[in-house]
């Protein structure tokens, strides 16, 4: 443990700016893993999955610019220059082929790296990943969030209104709601880590031009999914695609249509599931990774 009770070593190294990360170790034997988090996520959201895979493989957790620990400073953080840290970190960090693991726009970012450069990366885990899919399947009070983060100015008042009307608290068991986790079944100590993040930051506004970014990024890539379609296609990696059918930001139907486009992959789709499975059953993912890993060639088979 480190750092207040974290699971895992926290790092820092400069990418054009310092990127925040998490070590949580491994056997010196072990495969590469890498964590990518989502939209409005952080290196905290594998607390709870990260140990478990950390018994079989190295594993690091990434803050893309302008999320978690990395302050955003000057830089962009939109999917192509998020893509472009991920792939720095790989190669400066990590040193070696890597297991990436991507949830929602994590997922998103970690299939642009694969389909792009798959030089770096061994195989693909995708966790409810930001995918095009058929609009009308949409959760309203979701679609209108994400219309009010498209819209120049009203996205920047609207977070400065809900920054201002909710604590760091409430924000964060808003949030966990919304991804289809009940806050009073995570540990304690996890939502008390994710209040602190939200309360330690410094450059409040940065962080807020940064989610939008991101946030309109994200939109852009799937209006005109033509490039991310062609990554998807030329990804010859072993992937597998996990999703919940509660799923309310991203919907089973969008998943669903992926897996029918590329049955070379191994699709699991979880009844009862929100967006965040690390979250809300890290246990029975990790299995369901390792077993994966294993059939896969990219683990060694246990003892």
């Amino acid at each position: 443990m480190a750092d207040g009770g974290m699971p895992g070593r926290s790092c820092t190294v400069d990418l054009d700016g310092p990127v925040h990360f998490v070590d949580f170790g491994g056997p010196d034997d072990g495969p590469a893993v890498v964590l990518v988090h989502g939209l409005g996520g952080s290196h905290l959201n594998w607390d709870l999955f990260a140990p478990l895979i950390a018994r079989h493989a190295r594993v690091w957790a990434i803050d893309l610019p302008g999320f978690g620990r990395s302050e955003p400073g000057d830089r962009t953080a939109s999917v192509t220059a998020n893509v472009a840290v991920l792939h720095r970190f790989l190669t400066e960090v990590v040193g070696e082929p890597a297991v990436l693991v991507g949830n929602s726009m994590g997922g998103m970012i970690s299939i642009l790296e694969a389909g792009e450069r798959p030089e770096g990366v061994s195989g693909l885990v995708l966790l409810d990943p930001a995918v095009p899919g058929p609009r009308r399947a949409l959760d309203p009070l979701v679609a209108v969030t994400f219309v009010l983060y498209a819209v120049p100015f009203v996205g920047e008042r609207f977070l400065l209104w809900r920054r201002q009307r909710h604590s760091a608290l409430a924000r964060v068991r808003e949030m966990l709601t919304l991804c289809g986790v009940d806050p009073d079944q995570v540990p304690p100590e996890v939502v008390e880590r994710s209040v602190g993040l939200l309360e330690e930051r410094r450059d409040v506004e940065g962080m807020d031009r940064a989610f939008l970014a991101a946030a309109r990024s994200l939109l852009r890539v799937l209006a005109d999914p033509r490039r991310y379609r062609q990554a998807m296609a030329s990804i010859e990696l072993p992937v597998l695609l996990v999703h919940g059918d509660r799923d309310r930001l991203v919907p089973v139907a969008a998943a669903r249509d992926i897996a029918r486009r590329h049955p070379a992959w191994r699709y699991i789709e979880w009844s009862g599931g929100g967006h965040v499975p690390q979250l809300q059953e890290p246990a029975r993912l990790a299995a369901e990774v390792l077993d994966w890993m294993r059939e896969s060639a990219l683990t060694r088979s246990p003892a």
